[in-house]
């Protein structure tokens, strides 16, 4: 059976690159425009075996997100996939529970083998 990965960015572009990696490295994929998106879609019953966020996005940010869902998908792994590299910022998406960060861009067979390192059975 194969995992499902949502991934939350403003860009759909990016939506697009990253889902196509995923999708052909054999994972179901969901998709948000934003926090406020991704929050409604899990509090609807989604539940991912993996969330990938991006930062910088309009209404809920990711770090907003991984505030608001870490008590929902308590021990599911969370990436930010993000432009920003500071490390104030991966600091703070630690602290709320951020499993790991990767910088943009990334290789698609880059993220799949990320993936699969943090994803249990991938």
């Amino acid at each position: 059976m194969s995992k499902t990965i949502m991934i939350v960015d403003d860009s759909a572009t990016m939506v697009m690159a990253v889902s196509q990696s995923l999708e052909m490295g054999g994972f179901k994929v969901e998709s948000a425009r934003d926090g406020t998106e991704a929050l409604s879609k899990i509090q609807k019953g989604l539940k991912p075996d993996l969330l990938i966020t991006d930062i910088n996005m309009p209404k809920m940010d990711g770090l907003e997100l991984i505030q608001a869902v870490r008590p929902i998908l308590r021990f599911i792994p969370i990436l930010v996939l993000s432009t920003e590299s500071q490390a104030a910022k991966r600091d703070e998406a630690k602290r709320l529970g951020a499993t790991g960060w990767l910088v943009k861009p990334v290789a698609g067979v880059d993220l799949v083998n990320v993936v699969k390192q943090v994803l249990p059975g991938a």
